[in-house]
């Protein structure tokens, strides 16, 4: 690697990308992944189809009474009133003027082509007195009702849901061609940082820690490399033996400092495609393509490594791997107290939610990890806004969502 320091390292960020602008940059280096695998249908929740997917049967498969009663013959029923009941035959087998009693989900007697509700009749000494006329197909469920052998049910790129899972249990469905999880590999970066118990100087690694379980609950399989230390050999070989991964994010060295190495590491190896971008916390955050992979440099600061996060690595684990990348569940709320934000600038402001109030946190900086594990979420300030008045209300976003 060169031993070159560019100017930026004295004069930090002269520019910023917009966050849209930078996502648009990212989307455009990314493709799916082709892998597929087959699933069984138990552990099929989630996946999503790498096939579409035909109804082998119907469902029912058989004609069967939808209302507790007796299975009849329609015209044997015309006529009937509660003033002049029809009197049917009580049997087991169908026959003309016979009635037989059936349960909701039982197979309708042949012959039968309706259903008397048990509330419509009255039994005596082996015969039942019919109160209501029924039409033909009243009360049954036909085959095929629902579903229809040869119904397209799915097509490909379908994430599996949970009912989902039931239906295709119902047509007889056990197995499933889905796409493969994407890979990600998480590398955190920084010669500070240590596992456990931390000397003066030292701090324990976490953002490797939380990006991998985002990366888990995102619909991904991380891969949670151990620290690589500010090296400009080590980055690069710790990025260069991880492009067999769908992509490669980083945490720590993002920035402009002596130490932060990381952009200067992915130009040498591929495309740095993004170098800071215009959102509050966690302005240095980096963007790449080494080889085809998307590399995600996140910041250092836990606060800013979460935000970059979810706003880059969550769209480039969907996208490599067929996923819908759906919204955020938000809360409604009013603002309990003022927000200030810089204009031009994308802000995250953590905040608290109580009885439909939003308060923002009291800790701010993007260091304070606390104020992110206790938040209950963040409202965003868009670029055109300066702040938000107390009293508004806004779209509190639920970041720890799991989808």
């Amino acid at each position: 690697m060169s031993d070159h320091q560019p100017d930026r390292k004295q004069s930090g960020f002269k520019e910023t990308t917009r966050v849209a602008d930078a996502r648009r940059r990212l989307r455009e280096t990314v493709t799916g992944h082709d892998r597929t695998e087959v699933v069984s249908l138990d552990s099929a929740d989630g996946r999503v189809l790498a096939k579409g997917v035909v109804a082998p049967r119907n469902v029912p498969h058989y004609s069967r009474a939808a209302m507790d009663g007796f299975a009849v013959r329609a015209q044997d029923t015309f006529g009937a009133s509660g003033r002049s009941p029809e009197i049917l035959r009580q049997g087991d087998d169908m026959a003309p003027n016979t009635a037989v009693r059936v349960h909701t989900g039982s197979d309708l007697p042949d012959g039968a082509d309706a259903v008397v509700m048990i509330e419509q009749t009255d039994e005596f000494g082996g015969e039942i007195e019919v109160f209501d006329a029924v039409a033909e197909g009243e009360n049954v469920a036909p085959v095929g009702e629902d579903v229809e052998e040869g119904q397209s049910l799915y097509e490909p790129g379908h994430r599996l849901r949970p009912s989902d899972l039931g239906m295709l249990k119902s047509v007889g469905i056990r197995e499933l061609t889905v796409y493969d999880r994407p890979r990600v590999a998480v590398i955190p970066t920084g010669e500070e940082l240590v596992e456990s118990d931390p000397e003066p100087g030292e701090v324990v690694e976490t953002n490797g820690l939380t990006v991998s379980r985002f990366v888990e609950r995102w619909g991904g399989t991380a891969t949670y490399h151990d620290v690589v230390t500010d090296d400009e050999d080590a980055l690069g070989d710790a990025i260069e033996s991880n492009l067999d991964h769908d992509v490669i994010v980083t945490t720590g060295g993002s920035s402009v400092g002596e130490r932060d190495l990381l952009p200067e590491v992915v130009s040498e190896l591929g495309e740095l495609l993004v170098h800071g971008v215009a959102l509050k916390p966690g302005h240095p955050v980096a963007l790449g393509d080494v080889a085809n992979t998307p590399v995600v440099m996140l910041p250092g600061y836990p606060v800013a490594c979460i935000i970059n996060a979810v706003q880059f690595l969550r769209p480039a684990v969907k996208w490599t791997g067929h996923l819908p990348l759906e919204s955020m569940p938000t809360t409604t709320a009013e603002l309990g107290r003022k927000i200030r934000s810089e204009p031009g600038v994308r802000s995250f402001v953590r905040v608290t939610l109580d009885d439909g109030e939003a308060t923002p946190t009291r800790a701010s900086g993007s260091g304070v990890l606390s104020s992110v594990a206790l938040a209950d979420g963040w409202v965003e300030v868009p670029e055109k806004r300066e702040g938000i008045p107390e009293g508004e209300t806004v779209a509190v976003a639920n970041w720890e969502w799991s989808a």
